[in-house]
C-alpha cells in the first residue's frame, strides 16, 4: 500500500496543471536560448566578416576603431548594463553560490543578456580577440533564470537547476555540440552530478540544439576531417601535445587569473584608460598578424586544420597575446573559440617535428591539449573537438592528450580558470553588501 499511495502521488504531481504548466514555460525558455544564441552566432559572424572587409582596405584603421570600441563597450557596461562583463560563465557559476535571490538577479537578468549580445557583436565589429560561446552561457543561464518570475519552480530548480540548464543549453546551441553542453554543465558549472537536475538539463540542451539545428542545419564549427596516426606515432604526438599544450594553456589561465587581479584596483580608477591601452595593443598585434588575429579567429584556424592556406607560424602566439588584451580590457567576451584557435595555431607549430603526420591531426591534438589546458575540462575538450569536427578515429589520442594537458596545467594553475574568476566575481559582490 504505502508504494502504491506513492506512485499514485507522483502520478497526480506530474499530471497536474502547474507541473504542466512549469514544464511548457521551461521548454519555451529552452527554445528561446536556441534562437538568441542562433541570432548571435549569425551577427557575430557577420560583424566578423565585416571588419575583416574594412581592414583589407584601410590596414590602418585598427589603430583607432579598435580602442575607441573597447572604450565605449567598456562606458556600456558600466553604465547600462553592469554585472554583463567578461566570459559569462563565471557569472554563472558565481550566480549558484548566491543566497540572496537580489544577488543572482543583478547577476543574471534579460536586461544583461540583451546588452551582454550587443557588446559582443561590437566587440568583434572593433576586432577583439574574443568569443561568443562563453557570453552564449551567462546569455541562456540569465534566460532560464528569469523564468521563475513566469512560474513557479521547485527552489532547488531555481537556486541551481535552471542556471545549470540554460549554461548547458548555450553551450549546446551556440557549438552545436548536444553532448559537449551536458559535460560542461557537470565537469565545469556544477563539479558534480546531480540526478536531480539531469532531465532537465538533457531536455533544455536537446530542444536549443534543434531549434538551432531548424534554423543552421546539422553543420560542424571546424569542418569534417578524417585523419588517422599510427600507434608508435600516436604516443610520442601526445606527449608533446599534452605537455606544451597544458604548459601553455596554464601559463595563459594564470596570467588572466592574476592580470585581473592585478588590475582590479587600476580598473576601478581607470577603467577608460585600461581599455584603450589594451584595444591599441590588439590593434597591433593584429596588424603585425597580417589580419588572422581578429575576432574569433575561426577562419584562419579552419585554414590551419584544411591546409588550404599557408598558415602563419606566429598565429597561435600572436593570437594568444591578443586573447590575453582583449580580455583584461574588461569588455564581455568568451576565451572559448580563441582558446580552440590558439590551439589549432600551436598544433600547427608542433607539427614541424612530425613531418610523415598527417598536420590535421597533429592540429587536433595541439587544440584539445591547449583548450583542455586553459579550461581545465579534459571530457569536455574532447567532446567538442569531436563533435566539432565529425572526427572520431582520433578518440584515444584526444582523450590521453586532453588528460595529460590537464595535469600539466595542474601543476602551473592550479586552480581552474572559471572557478578561480567565479570566486572573485562573488568576493567583489559580498564587499559591495
Amino acid at each position: 500500500m504505502p508504494y502504491k499511495y506513492k506512485l499514485r502521488k507522483a502520478f497526480k504531481k506530474t499530471g497536474s496543471i502547474s507541473a504542466w504548466r512549469s514544464r511548457l514555460v521551461f521548454w519555451s525558455g529552452a527554445i528561446l536560448v536556441g534562437l538568441f544564441a542562433t541570432l548571435l552566432a549569425l551577427a557575430s559572424s557577420k560583424a566578423d566578416t565585416f571588419f575583416h572587409t574594412l581592414v583589407e582596405h584601410w590596414f590602418w584603421l585598427p589603430l583607432i576603431l579598435t580602442p575607441f570600441g573597447l572604450f565605449l563597450i567598456t562606458w556600456a557596461t558600466r553604465n547600462l548594463f553592469p554585472g554583463g562583463e567578461g566570459s559569462g560563465i563565471p557569472q554563472a557559476i558565481a550566480a549558484m553560490e548566491l543566497q540572496e535571490a537580489s544577488d543572482r538577479s543583478a547577476v543574471l537578468s534579460i536586461r544583461i543578456a540583451i546588452g551582454k549580445g550587443f557588446a559582443i557583436i561590437l566587440g568583434l565589429l572593433c576586432g577583439a580577440s574574443i568569443g561568443r560561446e562563453g557570453p552564449t552561457v551567462h546569455i541562456a543561464a540569465s534566460i532560464m533564470y528569469s523564468l521563475h518570475r513566469v512560474s513557479k519552480f521547485p527552489v532547488h530548480h531555481v537556486k541551481k537547476g535552471l542556471i545549470l540548464a540554460g549554461g548547458a543549453a548555450g553551450l549546446a546551441a551556440a557549438f552545436n555540440t548536444p553532448l559537449a553542453g551536458v559535460m560542461f554543465a557537470i565537469e565545469e558549472m556544477s563539479r558534480s552530478f546531480e540526478e536531480r537536475i539531469t532531465a532537465s538539463l538533457m531536455m533544455a540542451v536537446i530542444l536549443a540544439g534543434m531549434t538551432s539545428l531548424m534554423i543552421q542545419g546539422n553543420y560542424t564549427y571546424f569542418g569534417t576531417y578524417t585523419s588517422q596516426i599510427a600507434p608508435l606515432q600516436a604516443a610520442a604526438i601526445i606527449l608533446v601535445c599534452g605537455i606544451v599544450g597544458g604548459a601553455t594553456g596554464g601559463l595563459f589561465s594564470t596570467i588572466l587569473i592574476q592580470g585581473g587581479r592585478f588590475l582590479k584596483p587600476h580598473r576601478i580608477k581607470h577603467p577608460y584608460l585600461i581599455a584603450l591601452a589594451c584595444g591599441l595593443a590588439v590593434a597591433c598585434i593584429g596588424i603585425l598578424s597580417h589580419n588572422t588575429t581578429w575576432g574569433t579567429g575561426y577562419e584562419a584556424a579552419r585554414g590551419v586544420l584544411q591546409g588550404t592556406d599557408q598558415a602563419n607560424p606566429l598565429f597561435g602566439p600572436l593570437k594568444f597575446l591578443a586573447t590575453i588584451f582583449s580580455y583584461l580590457s574588461g569588455i564581455p567576451g568568451g576565451i572559448f573559440a580563441p582558446s580552440l584557435s590558439v590551439g589549432a595555431g600551436l598544433g600547427y607549430n608542433l607539427s614541424a617535428f612530425f613531418p610523415e603526420v598527417p598536420m590535421v591531426a597533429v592540429g587536433l591534438l595541439g587544440m584539445v591539449g591547449y583548450f583542455s589546458g586553459v579550461v581545465r575540462t579534459p571530457i569536455t575538450a574532447v567532446i567538442i573537438v569531436m563533435e566539432m569536427t565529425d572526427d572520431h578515429r582520433l578518440l584515444l589520442p584526444l582523450m590521453a592528450t586532453s588528460l595529460l594537458a590537464d595535469i600539466v596545467s595542474k601543476v602551473i594553475c592550479p586552480e581552474p580558470i572559471y572557478q578561480a574568476m567565479a570566486k572573485d566575481f562573488l568576493a567583489g559582490i559580498r564587499s559591495k553588501n
